[in-house]
């Protein structure tokens, strides 16, 4: 690939000042007037973005990044490295390519990934990178991959898939038929080439809103990294009609919690009690997986009311989400509150309550921060209730 950015002192240049101030480096003098100063300042900062997110690529020699979006846009290392667990076999392709972090780790699992992007600029970046990480079975194409598809009279293990929203639906409620490639109808077309979709979706799609309109739905994958959702994955399998089962990852430093159930299914009714010796909040692939009844009777917990999701027992066992020590239940009155936490200082949490975080903070003057966890909640007879807690992970 020929690209100035390549040459060796603005790599140089570039990797000496990951981490500065882009906004006062850009009232610098141009080191290298014969490239523009505003492509290798975005290279700066967008290498510094992938420090974290892209570690691989942050290490990698000459690796060229393209726009800022792109790079944003793209799933983390972390999650793609989840992703290539769920696929198998010996061929897979991708119809909407992006950076390729996803096809990175495909590659690792498939003899053949194909990597189609639309954009020629950005196609050409990927298939570069690819070649400085010596990554040799991922082909890139450039260009309308249903098309690619139709021409590769191919029979795929894996098409994966990752439909972006259409700029005409901002403020829409987002519906997989609002993002381009419209996989809703293209669907059948794209069992013509594969028995198994792989489709990742942003976790903004409501789950009951991506099943009204996808069919043959085996498997829904909800990823957090530290706690925070992803990227929700579909798998699709051709003809399956049977139960859907969902997956909660939450991928941590050194572990992973995981948590799965049937959707739908006539689970337990959840026994509800008054807070015991401990308090557990689910992690927030469980939160948006919907499983809140599931997860309490998994683990023999006490569910506090219908509406909290918060659980509680008297012994403590291994849960995923967090876990806390409960020092002290009150009533939410006045003569309470001013006695225990006003001009203190806590973490706030609120569950099933009316007032918000900002509000109870500002009511009653309580700093944030410390070690002090306080959870405003609604309890089983309809009372609302502070737990006073100390964490316990």
């Amino acid at each position: 690939m020929s690209n100035p950015l390549l040459n060796n002192e603005i790599q140089d240049f570039i990797n000496k000042n990951i981490g500065l101030s882009i906004s006062k480096m850009a009232l610098q003098k141009n080191s290298f007037p014969e490239v523009d100063w505003i492509s290798i300042l975005n290279q700066i900062e967008i290498k510094t973005k992938a420090k974290e997110k892209l570690p691989t690529w942050f290490s990698t020699k000459n690796i060229i990044y393209p726009s800022k979006i792109s790079v944003e846009q793209t799933s983390s290392e972390k999650t793609a490295s989840y992703k290539a667990t769920i696929v198998s076999g010996e061929r897979l392709i991708d119809l909407t390519g992006g950076f390729g972090v996803d096809d990175y780790y495909f590659s690792k699992k498939m003899n053949t990934v194909v990597h189609c992007e639309i954009n020629p600029e950005l196609s050409s970046i990927v298939k570069h990178n690819f070649e400085q990480l010596k990554i040799p079975n991922i082909t890139c194409y450039s260009g309308d991959s249903i098309e690619t598809l139709s021409e590769s009279n191919t029979n795929w293990d894996w098409i994966y898939i990752d439909p972006s929203r259409r700029n005409d639906a901002k403020g829409k409620v987002f519906m997989l038929k609002d993002c381009f490639p419209n996989v809703p109808e293209n669907l059948d077309l794209l069992f013509q080439y594969s028995d198994n979709i792989l489709i990742k979706t942003a976790p903004l799609l409501d789950i009951s809103a991506g099943l009204s309109e996808l069919k043959n739905v085996k498997t829904i994958h909800v990823v957090a990294v530290e706690n925070e959702v992803k990227e929700l994955l579909w798998e699709i399998h051709k003809d399956y009609s049977g139960e859907i089962i969902i997956k909660t990852v939450n991928i941590l430093k050194g572990k992973e919690e995981t948590f799965e159930f049937v959707l739908d299914k006539n689970a337990e009714i959840p026994t509800y009690g008054l807070p015991c010796n401990y308090l557990y909040e689910p992690n927030s692939a469980i939160m948006k997986s919907g499983g809140f009844d599931e997860v309490g009777t998994f683990y023999n917990l006490n569910k506090l009311h219908k509406h909290s999701h918060l659980y509680t027992n008297s012994t403590l066992i291994p849960f995923p989400g967090r876990a806390f020590e409960i020092e002290k239940t009150i009533p939410y009155h006045k003569i309470e509150m001013k006695s225990h936490l006003e001009n203190k200082q806590a973490n706030i949490t609120t569950r099933n309550f009316p007032d918000n975080v900002e509000s109870i903070r500002k009511k009653w003057k309580i700093k944030d921060g410390g070690n002090q966890y306080c959870f405003f909640t609604t309890d089983v007879n309809n009372n609302k209730i502070v737990l006073i807690c100390t964490k316990i992970k």
